[in-house]
């Protein structure tokens, strides 16, 4: 009887194709990335002035809540323990 197994790639023929194949999929995605970064409508220098202003005044309240809140329950917590 004949052996009806089908004789699979070696080891080689494997990798050079998946190097091929990964080389391929890699050149799609810069391709597919460039083709998308067409698409974006980038912010002007007023819109961005405007929102790291905003950002930084927040960072500033948040940071002066912070402050305010752990002297006061600092405070208490010296009034409980008595230092």
């Amino acid at each position: 009887m004949a052996d009806k197994t089908e004789k699979k790639p070696g080891f080689v023929a494997r990798m050079k194709a998946a190097v091929k194949g990964f080389a391929a999929n890699a050149a799609k995605f810069f391709r597919d990335t460039k083709s998308e970064l067409k698409k974006v409508v980038w912010p002007s220098k007023a819109d961005i002035r405007t929102n790291t202003v905003v950002v930084l005044v927040t960072v500033a309240i948040a940071a002066v809540v912070m402050i305010a809140l752990d002297a006061i329950f600092g405070g208490i917590l010296g009034l409980i323990i008595g230092a």
